[in-house]
């Protein structure tokens, strides 16, 4: 079956060699967004050509995370589609056509060198101070079908030999010349390049051959993906031109790299660890050493704040506006709004924008998703009463659990008190206050936070205090804190007989501590 060829295909290729670093997802999203801005199809495509490299659970992994991301595919190993396989290593014998074709054409040729005598050809290189390649020079030295004899050649393709590969035949010099939708026109020549392996020993291809292959064979109109490929793309351009594939050659934009937070160096596992933050979107468990790595889902991140986060990390709109959900993204998105140079990642703007989409949440979705949470932590508590906490503690929380991390005395009776508070703030004259309080608290029939405000104020004023006065010590006697959600908004959700107990109780020991 033949796409449309005026429809976008875009696809998104992941290797399973691990966990989808956060670079890969913002690819993903970009790629996401072009997709569905012009009505066109998204692919997911898993290169595991290179089977030494394969992880247990990583296609999984991969699959969840967009998933939690939101971010749609249309065709791929799950969805299927008219254009699969859509697995590398399931179109293993589909490839090897195009390495003979170019080798019959005169395009590509065998190569026998093992690995110490290509190790002796970079050291000779590095020693005349030329560039370690494998090219138009370096190769008439070499053990290839190029320069040995056609019977030897023969023999060796006969017997199998293990060293052998396919390798791309490049001109000398010759100027590559494609234009990038990011970075505009681009020109490299041929003399700064090598000559790739485009099959392995093992009758793999590498991602270069398989690469072009796929995308010209499943008509990807436009390939998104990240700077680290740019290098590369000349050579692909190459492969495109030799396998008489010009005109049918997708679009390239190279995105920029996701920088560290100071911009020095490419952001990698190793930052998020040291400043606190995740790099990948779920938690990971390395099937290997069994080392466990935080991911933005555990963390607390909402799905609709990473996203919105990841798209202004290298793309922005013409009035730098922030807040987006993802039907907004997709039709603001444009390739000629993304910036060339790299984004550094800014641990403070996740939080807010994680912040911003957790008050836009109702408290009973906020409850719904901590009721699991709340009931292994306090599996006493009555979870019908978990909005009315999230009412009171959203607007000071960053991520889902400090809804209730942040508040425990909401939850439990508290079992130690603030020093500092209790060092300048508790004292007999206070805690004599307070019992008189407790007397007209003890007399109340509604409850609310607004009587009980009006008379600890003007129980202050008649004792000739400030009306905030007798404030932090009711807080540190029924909550042990200093600080919180507004104090007798917390007495009205406690009730009476629960802020009188605590109110009594803890007097007393506020006072033995004094």
């Amino acid at each position: 079956m033949l796409a449309d060829q005026s429809m976008v295909r875009v696809r998104f290729a992941p290797s399973p060699t691990g966990p989808l670093h956060i670079g890969g997802v913002r690819t993903a999203l970009y790629n996401y967004l072009y997709a569905r801005k012009h009505q066109g199809t998204m692919i997911l495509r898993i290169e595991d050509t290179d089977q030494t490299r394969f992880v247990e659970g990583a296609e999984q992994y991969i699959n969840e995370a967009l998933t939690w991301l939101g971010i749609e595919i249309d065709e791929g190993v799950a969805q299927g589609g008219e254009f699969g396989p859509y697995k590398q290593s399931e179109r293993k014998a589909f490839y090897k056509q195009f390495a003979d074709q170019l080798i019959e054409q005169g395009l590509a040729y065998y190569a026998f060198d093992t690995p110490e005598e290509l190790q002796e050809m970079r050291e000779r290189l590095k020693a005349s101070k030329m560039p370690p390649k494998y090219d138009a020079v370096s190769r008439s030295s070499m053990k290839n079908s190029l320069t040995l004899a056609t019977e030897e050649v023969l023999r060796r393709l006969d017997f199998r030999d293990e060293n052998l590969v396919v390798r791309i035949k490049l001109p000398r010099n010759e100027e590559v010349r494609f234009y990038d939708e990011v970075r505009g026109w681009v020109v490299v020549n041929t003399s700064q390049m090598d000559d790739k392996v485009l099959l392995k020993s093992d009758g793999m291809p590498t991602y270069h051959l398989a690469n072009i292959v796929d995308d010209y064979h499943m008509q990807i109109s436009h390939v998104i993906r990240g700077e680290e490929w740019l290098p590369s793309a000349p050579l692909h351009v190459m492969l495109y031109k030799y396998l008489g594939w010009e005109d049918k050659m997708p679009k390239f934009a190279h995105l920029p790299l996701l920088l560290r937070p100071d911009g020095n160096g490419k952001l990698s596992k190793r930052d998020g660890d040291r400043l606190g933050f995740p790099v990948f979107p779920l938690e990971w468990t390395d099937p290997k050493t069994g080392e466990v790595s935080s991911g933005y889902r555990e963390s607390g991140y909402l799905p609709d704040a990473v996203v919105n986060m990841l798209a202004l990390l290298g793309w922005h709109t013409a009035d730098n506006r922030e807040v987006f959900s993802m039907s907004e993204l997709i039709e603001a998105f444009d390739l000629s709004r993304v910036s060339k140079s790299g984004a550094k990642f800014d641990l403070k703007k996740a939080h807010w924008f994680n912040h911003h989409y957790l008050m836009n949440l109702n408290d009973q979705e906020i409850a719904d998703q901590l009721s699991t949470y709340v009931s292994m932590k306090y599996p006493n508590f009555e979870l019908s009463r978990l909005k009315d906490v999230i009412s009171l503690t959203k607007e000071k929380a960053t991520f889902l659990n400090e809804c209730v991390d942040i508040a425990p005395f909401l939850f439990e009776k508290p079992t130690k008190f603030d020093e500092k508070t209790q060092a300048k703030k508790w004292n007999e004259e206070v805690a004599n206050g307070i019992e008189e309080l407790l007397v007209e608290f003890e007399k109340l029939e509604v409850f609310e936070g607004s009587i009980l405000e009006s008379i600890v104020e003007e129980y202050a004023e008649k004792k000739g205090k400030k009306k905030f006065f007798y404030f932090p010590g009711l807080r540190l006697a029924t909550t042990g804190e200093a600080g919180g959600p507004p104090l007798f908004k917390i007495f009205e959700f406690l009730g009476k007989d629960e802020t009188c107990e605590r109110l009594k109780q803890n007097i007393q020991k506020l006072n033995i501590a004094v």
